[in-house]
């Protein structure tokens, strides 16, 4: 990502976030997570949630995509 990237979901596992990358990146949109979990080390530190982040420019299609699942 050339720019900082933003948040457009938070979910509640290291799991969920991987699906909802997966998803925006097979629609061709650049994504990735953050979990501050040691790695998936210590999964209760996912307390906070996962977020889920994308680029700038990629911001409303991601929020588009992931809405339709709802």
């Amino acid at each position: 990502m050339d720019s900082a990237p933003v948040t457009v979901a938070i979910v509640t596992s290291r799991i969920e976030a991987e699906l909802a990358v997966g998803l925006l990146r097979g629609h061709g949109l650049r994504a990735a997570f953050i979990a501050d979990d040691v790695g998936g080390l210590e999964p209760q530190l996912q307390q906070d949630g996962v977020r889920v982040l994308v680029a700038p420019e990629d911001e409303a299609e991601a929020r588009r995509i992931l809405a339709d699942l709802e």
